[in-house]
């Protein structure tokens, strides 16, 4: 899958499955509703109309069924015909299975999906999904063409006319970023951007009162850093940070660790560091290191960056796996506006999210310390961690913070088995999409006021530059 070109088209033209293999997929009514005349180029002349039909006939979605209809190189694939309301109207989840397992082998492929326009956002990044890049596999740094995958959508419903070419593009950026958002590196992306990061890296941390990220990462083979990329673009009106971290392995290196520290400087049990909100931290557990890390980008956010909207989305706690299982990301804020757009960005964009207890009050008393402002693990680990986990984070903003702060705990969603799912790249883009200037994202976020049908072009975009998401 690492070697294989995603391309999104209008339309991806006619070819006999024996050239092009074929997928078409889609919910069984939405199926039932496009027309012969729409398909019968990709799979004429050893599919006839009467195959067709009697494929359709036969799927019994429960809740997919697929059926092939020229050997191994023409399939059709129904998705769920209802879904819950904590689920996706796309059923993300259930087609990105439905492509990796029905999508016919080839060089060069082709996927027909079938969906109203409300769900081609979700639908074309759960099809990215399905195709991850990273890959060490000696085999595939050997082979060097590319493999095609061509992903056509036909719309039903009330707006069922062909993709914008602005969408197309959008498509085309968001599957990018969920395909590389599991080998993502900064410098990488800044150059390509022509942006200069700013970054604090080592013992420049510790001089600049960087307590928790500096604690965590002094020990390790690389010093520790805090990268920064950061946009400005004419018009605007907000400042928005997302904080995220680079650990992707217990610190300390060990699977299996106890009470005596790995390495001779790394941070021990009942270590005190100050992290950079001036608060107090004594290190009862240093596995919960995470949350050190996060706490010191937040934080540099609001206070370096002035930053208006936080939002933090990391891998967190195994707790979060519990609370709200493996597809649903587990959201915390301050704001209850906030918290019902995350649930709806995650409907509109096939990342789920779920809300965690936010009751400050009550839990943050887990993290009480007799020698400094706080404990970084909780004392009983069976009141709401996840919850609690997050208001660490929280706290060193200040409950009473006045801006918008999200936390968003991704530990289960992100990895489907052995293979990262670039989850949370489609929600950002989704939550958020009122502060573009993509009518497609547009559509699909949650915040904001839609601007009017009738308005001049101008004025759009002058809303555009000025459009504030609280």
């Amino acid at each position: 899958m690492a070697n294989v070109l995603l391309e999104f088209k209008a339309s991806a033209g006619d070819s006999e499955p024996q050239s092009r293999p074929v997928l078409i997929v889609g919910q069984l009514a939405n199926l039932q509703q496009i027309n012969w005349t729409h398909v019968k180029g990709k799979l004429q002349p050893v599919v006839t109309k009467e195959i067709w039909q009697a494929a359709l006939a036969s799927l019994n979605p429960n809740p997919t069924d697929s059926c092939p209809l020229y050997l191994s190189l023409a399939a059709v694939a129904a998705l769920p015909s209802r879904v819950s309301r904590h689920n996706s109207p796309s059923s993300a989840h259930f087609l990105t299975r439905l492509v990796r397992t029905c999508l016919p082998a080839g060089n060069n492929r082709c996927i027909v999906m079938v969906c109203e326009r409300s769900d081609v956002f979700a639908s074309a990044c759960a099809i990215a999904r399905a195709f991850p890049l990273f890959t060490r596999r000696s085999a595939s740094s050997r082979r060097t063409e590319k493999k095609h995958v061509t992903v056509e959508f036909l719309t039903v419903g009330q707006d069922n006319g062909p993709l914008e070419v602005s969408t197309l593009e959008c498509l085309a950026s968001a599957a990018d970023g969920v395909r590389l958002a599991a080998r993502i590196e900064i410098k990488a992306v800044g150059n390509e951007l022509g942006i200069t990061p700013t970054i604090i890296r080592g013992e420049e941390l510790k001089q600049k009162n960087f307590g928790g990220i500096y604690g965590v990462g002094k020990a390790a083979q690389h010093p520790p850093a805090l990268a920064v990329l950061s946009h400005t673009p004419s018009g605007a009106t907000q400042t928005i940070a997302w904080v995220g971290k680079g650990i992707v392995y217990d610190t300390g290196g060990l699977s299996i660790k106890g009470k005596n520290s790995v390495g001779p400087i790394a941070t021990r049990p009942d270590d005190i560091h100050t992290l950079y909100s001036g608060k107090t931290v004594e290190i009862n557990n240093t596995d919960a290191e995470g949350r050190l890390v996060l706490s010191d980008g937040v934080v540099y956010a609001s206070k370096d960056l002035s930053a208006d909207i936080i939002l933090d989305m990391a891998t967190l706690t195994g707790a979060q796996g519990i609370s709200t299982g493996k597809y649903h990301a587990a959201v915390m804020t301050n704001n209850e506006q906030w918290e019902a757009a995350c649930v709806r960005a995650g409907r509109s964009s096939g990342d789920l999210a779920h809300p965690l207890v936010y009751c400050p009050e009550l839990h943050f008393s887990e993290f009480t310390s007799a020698v400094a402002d706080m404990k970084n693990s909780v004392a009983d680990r069976e009141n709401a961690q996840s919850s609690c986990a997050g208001l660490f984070i929280g706290s060193h903003l200040g409950f009473d913070w006045p801006g918008i702060w999200v936390h968003v705990d991704i530990a289960s969603p992100v990895h489907a088995g052995e293979r990262a799912t670039g989850f949370g790249v489609a929600m950002l883009m989704a939550l958020f999409g009122q502060a573009s200037e993509d009518s497609l994202l547009n559509s699909v976020s949650p915040l904001g006021a839609a601007t009017a049908k009738n308005a001049s072009e101008d004025q759009m975009e002058r809303d555009c530059k000025r459009r504030r998401l609280v």
